[in-house]
């Protein structure tokens, strides 16, 4: 099957069920006619549906390669299947390391455990490591310093390291990635992008190398990245339900998405000349606070790089690539914010010329993820308020016929990522027993689960908040430096 079947077999069955999901909706409110509250609540319910949706069919077909196929990840990236593991590396790649005001220790502990790999595969000479930050407080800036004569000191003769700092930060990480281009770019054929708490086994880095060394049009490689063990237990529970979703969800998107599919920022290894060539990334115009520099780069970079002929593919399956996750509730808020700023940005990207269409359906759907969340606090104010003012009663609805099983779709659409992966990781015995046996796999997914459901309105509470003082009062939140390392939060 082509790919250009396979997205036409997934937009088709995406609209057929929003189309369906809607019709009962309207179904269900529609009983007397439609007054103003029960329109409004219709378009919010509207404005929910493409991420669920998606979201279900991305699972429900990421399950079915799990269960079907023997490689899946092979399955969805045919090149994983045919590439020369032995094959010596002859390329040369910089693995840059962005900082900002981040915990030292963090970072020589990571560092460390990359190059020792690379030593002990004695592929390390085909490496430079980057130290670059943006960091500004004086005392962490000291202590990088420290950092970088160290490192050179103890990996000398294993691995070039080079230390540099800007004094101001235009264009964030995008601009620190953009400055390395233009400084050091043009003498690397590869850019392996790690953040602070990124790290990779020299085995995953390896393999991204000689699969991009063996594909001439491949222009980014990104890695499934899942958690570092953590002693938080925010942290821990977040980390079983994104382990589990992100597999099931990944592959699935994978499908269809192919040779356009996503970069996360880091843990990715991007082919230099395209990416210096097309993914220099323009300064959005005008003075409202979704201009000025592009705050989630990403996604752009990967819509630049398609756009210019390159294949951007994601690894589906999980390997020794591992991030630091949010330590307390606070911190993820905190990043979720920053993200949801980011993805806002996109609104004035959509007309970019030249982007693939699955590019632009992937900066939709960014936009997406961030702006469900005031759609469902309208739709719950709504019916509440109509409910409290009026003489609109929620029981006059065909609740048997519409209500009840609209509940149970909606249900089993958002939590499908994780129901597909807790149903492969039963049926097979490696992952069941990786994960501890039965009784610790459904304990885990209960109790995320569980987790998940008290999560979710804070996180919509919030985002909504947050998008309310971004578009309404014009107050963009700064982006600060993230805490990683696991703290405890006062009780008030």
């Amino acid at each position: 099957m082509s790919i250009l079947q396979r997205r036409i077999i997934f937009l088709s069955t995406t609209f057929v069920s929003m189309a369906l999901l809607f019709s009962l909706m309207v179904f269900g409110l529609s009983k007397d006619g439609c007054s103003w509250a029960e329109c409004i609540m219709l378009l919010c319910f509207a404005v929910t549906l493409p991420w669920t949706v998606i979201g279900f069919w991305n699972a429900v077909i990421g399950f079915l390669l799990m269960r079907l196929t023997k490689q899946p990840a092979e399955y969805v990236f045919p090149q994983l299947g045919e590439f020369e593991q032995a094959k010596a590396i002859t390329t040369k790649t910089a693995l840059t390391l962005c900082v900002r005001n981040e915990d030292v220790a963090m970072i020589e502990r990571n560092v460390d455990a990359m190059v020792l790999g690379l030593e002990a595969s004695g592929d390390a000479h085909r490496f430079h490591l980057f130290i670059l930050s943006d960091s500004y407080e004086p005392e962490i800036c000291q202590l990088e310093e420290i950092l970088s004569k160290k490192l050179k000191s103890k990996w000398q003769g294993v691995i070039d390291v080079t230390y540099r700092r800007r004094a101001d930060n235009p264009g964030f990480k995008a601009g620190n990635i953009r400055d390395f281009c233009e400084r050091w770019g043009h003498e690397f054929d590869f850019m392996l992008t790690l953040d602070a708490d990124s790290v990779m086994s020299a085995n995953t880095i390896l393999r991204m190398v000689r699969l991009m060394e063996q594909n001439d049009r491949l222009g980014i490689v990104q890695s499934l990245v899942v958690g570092l063990p953590s002693s938080s237990p925010f942290t821990r529970v977040f980390q079983f339900g994104m382990r589990l979703g992100m597999r099931s969800y990944t592959l699935g998107s994978a499908w269809w998405q192919a040779d356009c599919g996503p970069y996360w920022g880091h843990n990715a290894l991007l082919r230099m000349k395209p990416f210096i060539e097309h993914c220099n990334l323009p300064k959005i115009k005008g003075d409202g606070p979704l201009s000025g520099w592009i705050l989630s780069h990403d996604q752009v970079e990967a819509a630049y790089m398609r756009r210019a002929g390159y294949e951007c593919r994601v690894l589906a399956e999980e390997s020794d690539s591992f991030e630091e996750n949010p330590p307390h509730i606070l911190e993820f808020i905190r990043r979720d914010l920053r993200w949801c700023h980011g993805n806002m940005q996109y609104f004035g990207l959509l007309t970019e010329p030249g982007l693939k269409p699955t590019s632009r359906v992937q900066l939709i759907l960014a936009i997406l993820m961030f702006v469900g969340s005031p759609a469902w606090m309208l739709f719950a104010i709504v019916a509440t308020g109509s409910l409290a003012l009026t003489d609109w009663v929620p029981v006059s609805m065909h609740i048997e016929q519409a209500g009840y099983p609209l509940f149970i779709y909606m249900m089993t659409m958002i939590f499908a990522p994780k129901l597909a992966s807790v149903a492969d990781t039963l049926l097979t015995n490696r992952l069941r027993n990786g994960f501890g046996g039965l009784v610790r796999v459904l304990f885990g997914a209960v109790s995320e689960f569980l987790f998940s459901m008290l999560l979710a309105p804070i996180m919509a509470v919030a985002n909504t908040l947050f998008l309310f003082k971004l578009f309404v009062l014009k107050k963009p939140k700064s982006w600060v430096a993230q805490t990683r390392m696991a703290s405890s939060l006062p009780v008030a």
